[in-house]
């Protein structure tokens, strides 16, 4: 099982295992969790306009970088276009103010984050455009579903390097999944614990059990072994090492489709064909 993916454009492989900072406080607590996560070895950073912390991100890996003695170029860092800045022009100063508050001269991936349908395909563009001037390491999108990839791809040649999405065991997101995949799009995985929703888990608690390992450690491998990146958040230490210790131990065939069955397609989050922000 691979620690990094290659993308089908751009300069760098994804690492598998990101830190997620969704909710995470602007401060001090940003910081020292992106600094905390660098130390303990994670080289992917995932963070978002909306979120509103890009600055503390920036803070935390200048001091994360420092403490670890490693450069910027062994960092993997992506941020999102929100949905108020959609549109060509506006998505392009989008991207530069990302930047500007993040204190870096440019990002690994740069994603859309919500398809909002009538300027997803301008954002799109202004994209291709930010990643052809060579301003950003590879594009793609966030909560896309199969539709709004094929409509991507009826008015563009540039595949998007990746699609993150909510997915954990009670939403597999199998179909989207294999498109992705005969498409050549990574899958990244947002939420993938359903925000601590399946910690109680029989099924999960059974096999957590079995290969004496805490539960969320099951489910992050169980993304793992299906091919999936995943973001976990937190910002406490001994979690952000828990989520980060995966490649010691594997699931079995028969634990992995125990856990496949516990699909019931139910999201926490925002149905991406019925948003309104």
């Amino acid at each position: 099982m691979k620690q990094s993916i290659q993308l089908n454009h751009g300069q760098k492989a994804i690492p598998a295992i990101g830190l997620g900072v969704f909710k995470v406080e602007d401060g001090d607590t940003v910081i020292d969790a992106v600094v905390e996560a660098i130390r303990q070895g994670y080289r992917h950073i995932d963070t978002a306009a909306v979120y509103e912390n890009e600055e503390g991100v920036g803070i935390g890996i200048r001091k994360g970088m420092e403490i670890a003695n490693i450069s910027r170029d062994d960092l993997f860092i992506t941020s999102k276009l929100w949905n108020a800045d959609q549109g060509y022009d506006s998505a392009i100063a989008a991207y530069e103010a990302s930047l500007e508050r993040l204190g870096l001269e440019q990002l690994d991936l740069y994603l859309i984050h919500w398809p909002v349908e009538d300027k997803m395909i301008e954002s799109w563009r202004a994209l291709e455009t930010l990643y052809r001037e060579g301003r950003v390491g590879a594009v793609g999108v966030s909560n896309f579903q199969i539709h709004h990839l094929e409509t991507l791809a009826a008015n563009s040649d540039l595949v998007p390097a990746v699609n993150q999405v909510e997915r954990h065991p009670l939403l597999r997101q199998s179909e989207l999944a294999t498109y992705m995949n005969e498409h050549g799009i990574v899958p990244v995985a947002w939420a993938p614990l359903m925000q601590g929703g399946l910690f109680e888990e029989p099924t999960l608690l059974e096999v957590a059990k079995e290969v004496e390992r805490s539960v969320a450690q099951v489910i992050l491998r169980w993304h793992l072994q299906t091919g999936w990146v995943i973001i976990p958040k937190s910002i406490k230490s001994h979690r952000i090492e828990e989520n980060f210790s995966l490649y010691d131990f594997e699931l079995s065939e028969e634990q992995m489709n125990r856990i496949d069955a516990l699909d019931r397609h139910k999201r926490v989050g925002p149905d991406p064909d019925d948003f309104d922000f």
